[in-house]
């Protein structure tokens, strides 16, 4: 099942992009994560690298970038991941609207285990999901339009 959010941001694509792989960050403004880390001795987020993101329920999902375009697209799916999940793939697209607002349209796709009642689970499951990432959304945007102000100014006293 697909769940599409699209939202408008006050920062850089440029900033947004690297904000949201940067995983050293991640649980600082991410409500569905308490801990992130790239794997396999990678140091920054690529095509082919491998991450886990760890939940607050204490849940781990590990995912490989299947897409990776620096200020534009990033794309992941499950590796391993808590056993509701069949199937895990997210991808998430950054559009430069201006150098100070950009729209963000995060995608999922979604199939719960095990498959004989995945009819009825994938609908809970991504209504639960829809409702985290919507809470992910306002935190995100919260947390940019706070941050993204003293990065340009830092950047523009260079």
């Amino acid at each position: 099942m697909l769940i599409k959010h699209e939202f408008e941001v006050r920062a850089s694509a440029k900033y947004l992009f690297d904000l949201t792989q940067d995983y050293t960050l991640r649980a600082e403004w991410d409500t569905l994560t308490t801990e992130a880390y790239l794997l396999n001795d990678a140091k920054e987020a690529a095509l082919g690298v491998q991450a886990r993101c760890i939940g607050g329920n204490g849940l781990a999902m590990d995912i490989e970038y299947m897409s990776y375009k620096p200020n534009e697209v990033a794309a992941v799916t499950m590796v391993s991941g808590p056993y509701i999940f069949d199937h895990f793939a997210g991808g998430w697209q950054f559009k430069a609207l201006s150098d100070e607002l950009t729209r963000v349209r995060f995608s999922y796709n979604i199939t719960a285990k095990p498959r004989w009642l995945s009819w009825i689970l994938t609908p809970i499951l991504c209504f639960k999901f829809k409702r985290e990432t919507e809470k992910r959304i306002v935190a995100l945007t919260a947390y940019a339009e706070r941050q993204f102000p003293a990065v340009q100014a830092s950047l523009n006293a260079i």
